[in-house]
Parts: structure tokens; sequence; C-alpha cells
């Protein structure tokens, strides 16, 4: 017999999966396919994280993202990333008010709710890391003063993994920073059909906004009501150690294909997308395949791979997965 409190959360959930349900169909009017990087997108949202979608020209990336924007009632900036760019252009810089004889802060793009960093390994590393204070601490530095940023906060960015000349790799630090790296593949040949009977005549299609400010304040409020066992937790702890060097275990099994593991971030975005992941599927608990279906998505950017990986041509999805069938599901 239900409680409640199990009643009305089960309610809620509902609730939640209607209105996800909504912005998944509204966003089917413009994307054809792609339904695991809108969920992944609509992960990052729910779980307060940022997400950096990684795949070849032509994949929909900077057209999902701002359909995404589209359907939120939320403030869109679009920064296309450059060489020549500099912090400032991000964030903002002071200006010299003639009129006044005083130095005015101009805030940059990054004061909206929604930003784009397109193509993010085309700018240096100097550029790149004016975003670390935002996607972090939720706030910006100018000159003496410390800026808070509106809620909710998100940077969704993009980058090309086929072109290394006249790009930055993004260091470590700031991939930590994401909660999720999505890696965008192909369409099917029945989506590519539907494309061409889309796009091939060209169509404003508008969206509609279905998911708003207070919405999203909502939904994570739902999520984190989720429930998570205690065996679970233990379940996320011991596949996130496991990645770490350990002087009994590094000769054996995926840890000598791995230099550094990952960071306790990891455990935590791993607990909060599981949390989303529950929601989507319409419970109030999460399950172990909750926790399995994310790990990818969270771990991939976060384990850097050893000499060893590269000479078995071993990505870090082989390698998770490695460390996931190692690991005892409870």
């Amino acid at each position: 017999m239900k409680t409640q409190e199990t009643s009305g959360i089960d309610v809620q959930i509902r609730r939640a999966q209607d209105l996800i349900q909504k912005a998944r169909d509204e966003l089917a009017r413009k994307i054809v396919g792609q339904q695991a990087m809108i969920d992944g997108l609509l992960t990052g949202i729910l779980a307060g994280g940022h997400v950096l979608l990684e795949g070849v020209p032509g994949l929909a990336k900077t057209l999902t993202v701002k359909s995404l924007a589209d359907v939120l009632d939320a403030s869109f900036r679009r920064i296309q990333f450059t060489p020549d760019l500099l912090p400032a252009d991000l964030i903002g810089t002071m200006i010299y008010r003639q009129q006044t004889g005083e130095f005015v802060p101009r805030k940059g793009p990054v004061f909206s709710n929604v930003i784009l960093a397109d193509e993010i390994n085309r700018a240096p590393a100097k550029v790149q890391s004016a975003l670390l204070e935002a996607m972090e601490e939720r706030q910006v530095t100018i000159g003496d003063t410390t800026y808070p940023l509106s809620e909710p906060f998100f940077v969704l960015a993009t980058q090309n993994p086929i072109e290394q000349e006249g790009t930055y790799p993004l260091p470590e630090a700031q991939l930590d920073r994401f909660m999720l790296k999505l890696f965008i593949d192909y369409p099917t040949p029945e989506e590519e059909r539907e494309i061409l009977r889309r796009v091939g005549v060209p169509q404003d299609i508008e969206l509609q906004k279905t998911i708003f400010k207070n919405d999203v304040k909502k939904l994570r409020e739902i999520v984190a009501r989720i429930q998570v066992d205690e065996r679970i937790e233990d379940y996320i702890v011991r596949i996130v150690t496991a990645t770490r060097e350990d002087d009994e275990r590094v000769t054996m099994g995926p840890l000598r294909y791995v230099d550094f593991g990952a960071s306790p971030r990891a455990s935590i975005y791993l607990y909060r997308c599981a949390k989303v992941r529950a929601v989507f599927a319409g419970r109030s608990y999460v399950i172990p395949e909750d926790v399995k279906a994310v790990a990818p998505d969270v771990l991939r950017h976060r384990i850097v791979l050893s000499y060893e990986a590269d000479s078995e041509d071993l990505t870090s999805d082989d390698i998770v997965d490695m460390f996931l069938s190692n690991v005892a599901v409870p």
C-alpha cells in the first residue's frame, strides 16, 4: 500500500514525464532522430550541468542546441569560438564613460541563461578558461566586482573531432567541468531520407516554448526527491574509484590503459544523472541500469588514456565498458 508521500512523488513524476515529452515532441518538429543527443541535453538541464557535444560537421549539433533554447523560456546567446577571440569578448570588460569620467562594466554574452559555445576548441586556452568561473561558480568577475549569473545557466559546447589544424584541445580541468560529453553519430538511412523531405525544401519551423524557468526549478526539485538506495550509492563510488590508480591493481585489468582516473565530480554527476534517468523512466527510485546508462557520457572525458590504450586502438568508451563489466552490480 502506497503512502501519501509516495503517491505524491509518483504524480509529480508523471507530470514531469509529460513536460519532458512535450519538449521532445516540439524538438522533433525540427530535429530528425538524434534522440540520444536530445535526451542528453535534457539530462544536463535537469541535473544542473553543462554538456559538451562532439561529432563530425553536419549532424545538427548547433541546430539542436538553438532549437532547445527556442523550446526553453530562457535567454540565449551563441558564441562562435575563433583563434582571435579574447576573454573580454565572453565575459565583458570595463569601459570608460566620457560623460561621467568613470569606468563602468559592459557585460558580455555569457550573461544569458543558455550559452552555445560553438566549436569551443577553436579558441586558445585563455579564452576557454574564461568560462571556468562561470561554469563552476555561476558568477563572473569584471574588474573588482563579481556578478552572479542568472539561473538557470547552461553552457552547451560543440567541437569537431576530425580537424586538428587551428584547434586547441580542451584542458582536463575544463573538460571535468562538463557534466556530460555526448558523441553524436550519423543518422540512419531512414532518418536521412526524412531529413531530405523536411529540409530539401527550405521552410521556417517556429518552435513553441514548452519549458519555462519555473518549470526547470520544479523539475530539479522532483529529481532531487528520487530515492537512491545505499547499495546504488556504493555501486556509483565503486565504478568511479575503480578508474583510479591502485598499486595492487595497476598492472591488472583496464587500469593499465588509464593514466589518470575520474575525479569526485564523476561520482556526483553519476548520482544526479541516474536520478534524471529514473524520472525519464517514470520511477521514483534509481536502479543499476540507470547508472550504467549514463556512465559512458559522464566518464568518457574524465579518463585520461595511457599509451598502451592508444597502441591497442582502445577508446575511452571501451575502457568504461571494461570497468562496468568488472564492478559487481548490486
